[in-house]
């Protein structure tokens, strides 16, 4: 029986090529790595696209800015521990579906971001942008990710007990995690 996880050996030129994409589409390095990990997600779990969910599982594991926007203790455990289900299952409602803004078309192939997650991208560039800075933090990412009430992230954070306008007010003083 053939496993249906990719072989690492496998990914690693699409990781490659997906850094160099994201460095190009001015995520920087660091993001780049976190649309690698989300795209990694997305292949094992056999999803369509990179969805909002899929992005803040990633920058949760990549990020301490974005893990101190949810403080320590209960409130960050509850959340990881949600997306881990999610991943091993949880969330297969959400298999086979594409998380869309609603204005876009959807682009069919694999591990390409969701038309949502791709909004989400372009507002944290503005955001960095309206920064005065040209790389996009993680924090950006979260707060875009965060933003919507459509996207499955903001489902995911309410699921954790924490209120979406919670986390962004927690981005915009700093990092000060949110209380739960």
């Amino acid at each position: 029986m053939r496993s249906r996880i990719p072989r690492q050996q496998a990914q690693w030129p699409q990781a490659q090529a997906a850094r160099g994409a994201d460095d190009d589409a001015g995520l920087g390095a660091g993001l780049a790595e976190v649309v690698a990990g989300a795209r990694r997600r997305v292949v094992r779990g056999g999803d369509r696209h990179i969805d909002t969910a899929h992005l803040l599982h990633s920058l949760l594991e990549s990020d301490p800015e974005v893990r101190a926007a949810f403080g320590e203790g209960p409130t960050l455990a509850r959340l990881l521990g949600y997306l881990v289900q999610r991943s091993i299952g949880y969330g297969l409602r959400w298999q086979g579906s594409v998380e869309d803004s609603g204005g876009l078309p959807v682009v069919e192939g694999a591990a390409g971001f969701s038309p949502l997650a791709a909004v989400c991208v372009t507002r944290a560039r503005e955001r960095a942008a309206r920064r005065g800075d040209t790389a996009v933090r993680g924090t950006d990412l979260l707060a875009s990710l965060v933003a919507d009430p459509q996207a499955r992230a903001v489902e995911v954070v309410r699921r954790a007990g924490v209120e979406p306008a919670e986390v962004i007010k927690g981005v915009e003083q700093g990092g000060r995690g949110v209380s739960g």
